[in-house]
């Protein structure tokens, strides 16, 4: 079974949609609100042709880098205090009720704004990811610059970068060219030695 297929398809929604911003390249795909629609529309989280406000990009952009805050903490990384609170505010503002037809408990939005069925949805995919027990299991890359959001299948959950074969190695090398350097230049403390 390949990696993608692994991940559950909540963590996936939740996983595109932090990684509508790209940090390493510095590519925004949420360039505008119908950009956004577009985004929201082939995940079937709002119908075609609904008109979203600048507003209401603000407040996904809000919601998406206040998950990639906490994702960096699933990580084992600090997390921006503030980007955690606008997080928690916008959630806040998101309009949902607990609903146990339909096969179980799932939150389904009370707000008739397209934002607010679109928000609905994310906060029940963030849910059921809990409920799962894989809301951990969603991380972003270790290397400092990528930060892109990825599920770790991983056994023992260490896993700490989006892709071995990039972030992984370009880190293992960069530290094995640190020591290799470190061992080749003497210390300050051996040349007071000599």
């Amino acid at each position: 079974m390949s990696d993608e297929a692994r991940v559950p398809p909540a963590v996936r929604l939740v996983r595109d949609f932090v990684n509508t911003f790209e940090p390493q390249v510095d590519e925004e795909s949420l360039t505008t609100p119908d950009a956004l629609r577009d985004w929201l529309t082939e995940r079937g989280m709002i119908p075609a042709g609904t008109r979203l406000a600048p507003a209401d990009l603000a407040a996904a952009r809000t919601v998406r880098e206040g998950l990639r805050a906490v994702l960096l903490g699933h990580a084992g990384h600090p997390a921006d205090p503030g980007a955690l609170r606008r997080l928690d505010d916008a959630l806040a503002a998101v309009p949902v009720r607990m609903t146990l037809t339909d096969g179980g408990p799932r939150l389904v939005p009370t707000g008739t704004g397209p934002l607010d069925t679109a928000m609905a949805a994310l906060v029940e995919a963030i849910r059921q990811c809990a409920q799962d027990q894989v809301w951990t299991r969603l991380k972003v890359c270790d290397r400092d610059t990528c930060r892109w959001a990825y599920y770790d299948a991983s056994r023992n959950q260490a896993r700490r970068w989006c892709s071995m074969a990039g972030c992984g190695n370009y880190v293992k090398m960069r530290r094995a060219y640190a020591v290799r350097r470190g061992r080749r230049s003497p210390s300050p403390e051996a040349d007071r030695n000599r």
